[in-house]
C-alpha cells in the first residue's frame, strides 16, 4: 500500500491469470490455449502489415470489423473490436452495465466479473449454479441492471441452448443481456443468430481459443449498432487505438479462414471426447463440455493434492479456489499426445 494510491486501488482483489512458467518439458493444460497453430494465412498477412508499422492502425478497424460482419452475417456497424476479449468485456461494463439495479451472473464462472464491478462500483448479484453446476435460466429473475452469461460456461464448460438465451432476453426486455462465447465453438450454440430481434442482447467471442491467436489478443462483439455506439463512445474516451496493425491483420485473416475454424476445432473436440473416456476409466467425474476444456473430481482425491502430483511431473492444470469446486480440475484440451501424457501421469498416481 502506497500513500499515492488512489482511493479504489486498496479496495481491487485482481483476476489472477493461469501461470506461464518455463519448466522444461512442461505440458501445459492450463490455461485454455489453442494446442495448434493458426490458420497459414495468419503469418503472411502480419508479416505485409508490419511494412507499414510506421502509421497508426486504423481506429475504426473496418476491414476486421467488415469481414467480421460478412462472415457472422451481420452488419459492420453491429460489430465492435477490442484488445482481446477482456478489453470489450470491461468496455461493455462500463458502456452498458453500470446501473442502479445490480447486475447478475452466475457465482461459478470467469472470476474476471466480480473484478470488473469492483474496478467500476457495479453493484451485482452472484446466482448459484445448481447441484450439478448447471445454469438455470428460471433463477435469473428480478429486476437488474443487466446479465452477463458465459455459453458454455467458465470453468465448468456446460452450454445453455439458444432457446434458453432467448428466455433470458424475453425475461429482461429493459436489460443489456451479455453472453460472453469464449468457447462456444467448440460445440456451443452461438446467440448471434438472436441479434436481428433483440435490442438488448451483446455476444462476445475471442480469438485466443478457437482460431489459436491468444499471442495476438484480439476480441469483438456483436449486437444492434446502438449498443456498438455505446462501446464506441467509451473507447474513444480511452484509447482509439486498441489493436495495431499486425492484429488488424493477423484476425482478418484467422476470422476469413473458415475452412481451418472447421477442421482444427473437430480435432480439438476428438482429443476432448477420448479425453473424458480415458478420465472416465480412472474414476473421474467429468462434467459434460462443449469447450475446449474438461471440469473434473475424483472422489477420492481432492483437487489440490492431484494438481500439485501433476506438476510434479511437468504437467499444468488449473485449479480454481470457490469452494464449491475445490476438488475439481480445469483441463485444457491439448494435442492428443499432450492429453496421453496427462492420463499416463493420472494413471501413476492412483495406482491404476
Amino acid at each position: 500500500m502506497s500513500r499515492f494510491w488512489s482511493p479504489i486501488v486498496e479496495t481491487l482483489t485482481p483476476y489472477v491469470p493461469g501461470e506461464q512458467p518455463r519448466i522444461p518439458g512442461l505440458v501445459k493444460l492450463n490455461t485454455n490455449e489453442h494446442p495448434y497453430p493458426p490458420s497459414p494465412r495468419v503469418g503472411p498477412a502480419i508479416a505485409a502489415a508490419a511494412e507499414s508499422l510506421n502509421l497508426y492502425p486504423d481506429p475504426t478497424a473496418a476491414a476486421l470489423r467488415g469481414t467480421i460482419a460478412e462472415v457472422y452475417g451481420v452488419a459492420p456497424e453491429e460489430v465492435f473490436v477490442g484488445n482481446g476479449s477482456d478489453e470489450v468485456l470491461a468496455i461493455a461494463f462500463q458502456a452498458l452495465l453500470k446501473h442502479d439495479a445490480p447486475l447478475l451472473f452466475p457465482d461459478i464462472t470467469y472470476s474476471f466479473y466480480p473484478v470488473y464491478c469492483g474496478l467500476y462500483g457495479i453493484a451485482y448479484r452472484e446466482i448459484p449454479l445448481d447441484a450439478a453446476l448447471r445454469v438455470q435460466v428460471a433463477d435469473f429473475t428480478g429486476p437488474c441492471g443487466g446479465v452477463v452469461l458465459p455459453n458454455p460456461n467458465a470453468p465448468t464448460g456446460i452450454g445453455l441452448s439458444r432457446a434458453d438465451i432467448e428466455t433470458l432476453l424475453r425475461a429482461h426486455p429493459d436489460a443489456v443481456v451479455l453472453i460472453d462465447e469464449a468457447y462456444v465453438d467448440f460445440g456451443g450454440e452461438s446467440a448471434v443468430p438472436l441479434v436481428r430481434d433483440h435490442a438488448n442482447l451483446l455476444v462476445v467471442q475471442t480469438l485466443s481459443k478457437s482460431r489459436a491467436l491468444a499471442g495476438l489478443r484480439v476480441g469483438f462483439a456483436i449486437g444492434q449498432a446502438h449498443l456498438i455506439e455505446a462501446l464506441v463512445r467509451v473507447k474513444d474516451s480511452f484509447n482509439s487505438y486498441p489493436l495495431d496493425r499486425l492484429a488488424l491483420a493477423g484476425a482478418a485473416a484467422a476470422i476469413a479462414d473458415t475452412a481451418w475454424l472447421e477442421d482444427n476445432r473437430a480435432r480439438v473436440v476428438a482429443t476432448r471426447e477420448d479425453l473424458a473416456s480415458a478420465l472416465q476409466s480412472l474414476g473421474f467425474e467429468v462434467l459434460p463440455s462443449v469447450a475446449n476444456f474438461l471440469f473434473v473430481r475424483h472422489p477420492d482425491h481432492a483437487g489440490d493434492v492431484l494438481a500439485a502430483a501433476l506438476r510434479e511431473r511437468a504437467i499444468l492444470v488449473r485449479r480454481l479456489g470457490h469452494p464449491r469446486i475445490a476438488d475439481y480440475l480445469r483441463i485444457t484440451i491439448g494435442t492428443p499426445e499432450a492429453c496421453g501424457r496427462l492420463v499416463e501421469a493420472l494413471r501413476a498416481i492412483l495406482h491404476r
